[in-house]
């Protein structure tokens, strides 16, 4: 079955740049979750880390409103802002408290270097371009993790992330990666016209994507050696 593209031409396009992809979504720590065979205690360092790089996915959302054109471009990015604050992060929450770590122990969790450096990064995306640069670098964890659950929630032999997987298989999450889809096409259409592959903007943009990804599969590696 081919993977979801969300509707979005550019998408598709940025992900058919990105060598790393395959690599990112098909990461043994996604097939550890599949299977059922990862480590808790990596399982759990990595959802200590996501909870922290969340609450920066967050700012870099907002501040996607600031670098709007358009009204629909700051309601989809405000909305997935609510969307990351107030339901995504919950299940970090949760998983975390039935293992003893508090939500104060989450937020003031030091961050790994793979943190560091992806976070730091799609911030630095935001602020040194535009809207459309913004998206670039947010929209592999976005679209990546909703990819990833659609086929886990599918392919799953094992129910023991069952929690995880449906967090990014369920119809609200895969909504919000059709939202974003759109956004991106939108967003790419308004300001690179109706052919942005021919832009000169546009392996700049590739290539943002495709260093997100490799972000994205050292995060997933950071991950692995928390259950070492």
């Amino acid at each position: 079955m081919s993977p979801p593209d969300f509707g979005s031409r550019v998408f598709a396009g940025w992900r058919a740049a990105a060598p790393a992809w395959d690599a990112y979504t098909r990461h043994a720590f996604v097939e550890g979750m599949r299977t059922g065979q990862l480590p808790r205690p990596a399982f759990l360092h990595y959802l200590v880390q996501d909870y922290v790089f969340l609450v920066h996915f967050s700012r870099a959302w907002a501040m996607g409103v600031v670098k709007a054109e358009s009204l629909a471009e700051m309601r989809t990015a405000a909305a997935t802002v609510d969307a990351l604050v107030n339901h995504e992060m919950r299940l970090h929450v949760e998983v975390c408290a039935k293992a003893g770590i508090t939500e104060a122990a989450l937020y003031s969790a030091a961050e790994e270097p793979e943190n560091l450096a992806y976070t730091r990064y799609v911030m630095d995306a935001g602020l040194s371009g535009d809207f459309l640069d913004l998206m670039a670098a947010l929209a592999p964890c976005v679209l990546g993790y909703g990819e990833i659950g659609a086929r886990l929630g599918r392919e799953a032999t094992s129910d023991v992330y069952a929690d995880w997987i449906g967090t990014y298989a369920g119809e609200e999450y895969q909504g919000v990666c059709a939202e974003v889809g759109g956004l991106i096409d939108a967003a790419a259409a308004a300001r690179l016209g109706a052919e942005p592959e021919r832009s000169p903007r546009w392996d700049r943009l590739c290539r943002r994507f495709a260093t997100a990804t490799r972000l994205e599969v050292g995060f997933w590696d950071m991950g692995l050696r928390g259950g070492a």
